[in-house]
């Protein structure tokens, strides 16, 4: 079942403020992967492009979003933090910017899952894409923990 994108922009606002505050959007959220945009205002820094901190939080709020819907999905209620997370700045954003998390291999899942049911723990490594007006402008690595 594909999650409503209202509903999931609704319970980010509510339940992690800071996704409010950056004025995050859900523009995706399916089988494929979660999309995210944020806009340029409320992200700004002293060069009027996108404060790293955003970037990096877009993307973090990216992966998140994509393991807390399917396990959603599945029933499976979890508690879910990142463990660990890198981020490569290619380039800066002078506007509104999107995060690209797109869904893990059909058996990265399956792992990730089957150690949950079993041991009410497990770890996911996830990518995501940021782009800028189109173009890959960061590349971030994260470990979500889903704990039940």
């Amino acid at each position: 079942m594909v999650p409503n994108i209202i509903e999931v922009e609704r319970y980010l606002h509510e339940h992690i403020p800071l996704s409010k505050s950056m004025e995050v959007k859900v523009k995706q959220v399916d089988e494929n992967g979660i999309t995210l945009k944020a806009a340029l205002l409320p992200n700004i820094n002293h060069r009027s492009t996108v404060f790293g901190g955003s970037i990096s939080a877009l993307a973090i709020l990216a992966g998140w979003t994509l393991v807390h819907t399917n396990l959603q999905d599945l029933s499976l209620s979890s508690r879910i933090v990142i463990q660990r997370n890198s981020t490569e700045y290619l380039q800066p954003i002078d506007g509104d910017f999107i995060a690209v998390c797109p869904f893990p291999s059909e058996e990265v899942w399956q792992k990730f899952i089957k150690m949950l049911e079993r041991k009410s723990k497990s770890r996911i490594e996830l990518n995501v894409d940021v782009f800028g007006d189109g173009v890959k402008a960061g590349s971030f690595t994260g470990v979500y923990v889903a704990i039940r």
